[in-house]
């Protein structure tokens, strides 16, 4: 390693942890009620750090009242492919305060590791990507073509922001897109799909004593949930495990009787609702699946003329797989290859991150990032910050290999 190179990696590190404790501090729960723990702060950071650091052309475009998304361009002035990096602004609610160790907004530094909401999820791989950016237009490095910085809202909720960015026409041109989120530096090429589904039955309120003068919706949900473990079992069958996303899943969650009103042990509820939260593998089929669903409702109906149940599809995200050898996959390869000297362990996403909607958008897209995987929404979430500058580095990397032009 030369000396130019130690003084680089040096002041890339110190600052992307420096930039990771700025981010963290700003806290960016969406919370509807309360308009200072939105995004808008956070992003109107973002946005002049990248006016005033990078010197880049940046634009904000409001999704909603205060969650703007902010996006930064970086042309070369010469042609050839575009990369994308994407990191949102928004992380989950921090819970009970209390039960942390450390100011879940105070970003304090112990053993190596950083502490707080956001530092693993992701403001810590947003402020790796855009010091990889700065990195490369500080030391005028040569490349190719453009590279766009996506920084949308509400990747935690709806994915309202990156569904407004391709909207926006943002993704149209884009080649590869990496999508920073912690991953232990493993290449993820595949992602879970996600179907969130509340179902309801019906029934006829009653007393409990009395149960023949109403209609137990409970009764009809627990054959719904019966029948629903079976076709669990069935699509695992026909699916199997896949190599880096393990088994299809259909989970119950939320179970609520009666929906409206006070519960009471002697009274018959009118309603029953559930929720599902399925997590599906790129062979399965999203209608299929439902197909699947509103049979089992069909077939119980059949057999009982009081079953009256529906559902509503609340989200709807298909299952990923990139191809290894698309050029973003290989120049990431490549990076963590040089950048961590050793063969680089390919993996898959459990959950479904904004690079979904790039994919159906037509962008291959790879998930990679600094952050334990298990980490994310917990209490005491942290960062190993000698991880934030190697993930800087493979960004850095990756990028000039991917924008290398007729140079590669």
């Amino acid at each position: 390693m030369t000396v130019q190179t130690s003084k680089r990696l040096k002041r890339d590190y110190e600052r992307v942890v420096s930039l990771t404790q700025q981010l963290v501090q700003i806290p960016s729960v969406y919370r509807p009620e309360d308009p200072n723990g939105n995004e808008e702060k956070v992003a109107h950071f973002v946005a002049d750090y990248l006016r005033n650091n990078l010197g880049i052309e940046v634009y904000m475009e409001e999704v909603s009242p205060g969650r703007p998304n902010v996006i930064g361009i970086v042309d070369s002035g010469k042609p050839g492919k575009t990369l994308l990096f994407e990191g949102h602004t928004d992380v989950v609610t921090e819970g009970d305060k209390n039960a942390w160790k450390y100011d879940p907004f105070g970003a304090e530094i112990i053993d190596g590791r950083m502490y707080g909401r956001g530092t693993n999820d992701t403001k810590g791989n947003l402020a790796c990507m855009i010091t990889a950016v700065q990195s490369l237009l500080e030391d005028k490095e040569d490349f190719t073509g453009k590279i766009i910085l996506c920084i949308p809202v509400d990747e935690e909720g709806l994915m309202l922001g990156i569904k407004d960015f391709i909207k926006q026409g943002w993704a149209d041109d884009v080649d590869g897109a990496i999508i920073c989120e912690p991953e232990e530096n493993q290449i993820c090429v595949a992602q879970r799909g996600a179907l969130r589904v509340k179902i309801t039955v019906h029934g006829k309120m009653a007393h409990g004593a009395i149960s023949w003068s109403g209609i137990n919706p409970n009764w009809r949900m627990a054959k719904i949930i019966t029948a629903l473990e079976e076709l669990e079992k069935e699509e695992q069958e026909k699916h199997g495990g896949h190599p880096y996303l393990h088994w299809p899943s259909i989970t119950p969650t939320i179970l609520q009787a009666p929906v409206e009103g006070d519960a009471q042990i002697n009274v018959i509820p009118d309603r029953c609702m559930t929720t599902l939260d399925i997590r599906t593998v790129p062979s399965q089929d999203h209608d299929e699946l439902l197909g699947k669903i509103e049979a089992i409702f069909t077939s119980l109906k059949t057999a009982d003329p009081d079953f009256h149940a529906e559902y509503e599809v609340i989200d709807n995200r298909p299952a990923t797989e990139t191809r290894k050898d698309e050029e973003v996959v290989k120049s990431i390869y490549h990076a963590v290859q040089t950048v961590l000297g050793k063969e680089p362990q390919y993996n898959g996403v459990p959950g479904a991150t904004d690079g979904t909607f790039l994919h159906i958008h037509g962008v291959p897209i790879v998930t990679i990032g600094a952050g334990d995987r298990e980490v994310p929404h917990q209490i005491n979430e942290y960062v190993d910050i000698k991880e934030l500058g190697e993930t800087t580095e493979i960004y850095r990397t990756a990028a000039l290999d991917f924008l290398a032009g007729d140079k590669a």
